[in-house]
């Protein structure tokens, strides 16, 4: 079974969406839109994750949602690592319906500064969703991660997820540096990472496969392909590419569909429990 890891749901109010250069995805994107990309594309379970909208009422009703759509297997919602009531805040979560699907919480930390993970209460906050038993997801910019390293040196115990292979600047054609900054992050066992998000940072009009190539080179190189996930980040990817191409793109860049990527890694991550 393929799992697709990272894809959102969200309506065309998004206040990030209102970016004229998002002018092609600015519409709402419903399970039935869900449907019918990943049947196209051979996916059978998903991961849902939070896409900025950053309010404990949406987390609500993603969890409602999961329950009602088998296709969903698990949902990273949102919370505020700063929140001084976050335990409380989980915990909420958990006893709502379907909250036995919550199995990660992502703060937006890719809109703080560099060093936002170095903070004492981000570090309690992280340890908090740890001590619940989730994953701590992380969206970041590649200058933050430095960061991400100090964090998963610090908190050994926890389970850090990193999105989009920490956004390298792929259209800039900066490899060097991105590898130089991910090396730290990917020798810490505790990181797993997603293959995720790469059409949006390449030339959106003219990206090729062999743009991408030296960049899922690399990660298999430093994580190993069972700390790498397949994520479509579906609908973001509409600004670049279809669900399918992102999927067949992947697999032909890393010589098929292996079954830890495109499922394993994040059964064994995010504990999915399959119907």
């Amino acid at each position: 079974m393929i799992i697709d890891a990272h894809h959102h749901l969200w309506t065309a109010d998004y206040p990030w969406l209102q970016d004229p250069s998002l002018t092609r995805i600015r519409r709402d994107y419903t399970v039935d839109d869900l449907r019918t990309v990943i049947r196209g594309a051979g996916v059978g379970r998903t991961v849902l994750v939070e896409a900025g909208r950053c309010t404990a009422a949406e987390t609500r009703s993603f969890l409602r949602l999961a329950q009602q759509t088998p296709e969903i297997a698990g949902v990273v919602g949102w919370a505020a690592l700063t929140d001084p009531d976050l335990a409380a805040t989980i915990a909420g979560h958990r006893a709502a319906p379907g909250g036995d699907l919550l199995v990660g919480i992502r703060d937006q930390v890719q809109a703080a500064p560099d060093d936002h993970l170095d903070r004492p209460d981000v570090r309690a906050g992280l340890a908090t969703v740890a001590a619940a038993g989730l994953v701590n997801e992380l969206v970041v910019r590649s200058a933050q991660l430095p960061s991400v390293a100090r964090a998963a040196a610090a908190l050994p115990e926890t389970t850090f997820v990193l999105d989009h292979l920490g956004k390298p600047p792929i259209a800039a054609g900066e490899f060097d540096r991105w590898r130089e900054l991910i090396t730290p992050v990917a020798a810490r066992a505790n990181v797993v990472a997603k293959l995720s998000g790469l059409v949006t940072e390449a030339n959106w009009d003219t990206w090729t496969p062999e743009d991408l190539r030296p960049y899922v080179q690399a990660a298999v190189e430093l994580f190993g392909t069972t700390r790498l996930m397949f994520g479509s980040d579906w609908p973001v990817l509409g600004v670049a590419a279809t669900y399918a191409q992102v999927k067949d793109v992947l697999a032909e860049l890393l010589g098929g569909l292996r079954a830890d990527v495109f499922g394993g890694t994040a059964i064994d991550t995010y504990h999915l429990e399959l119907m």
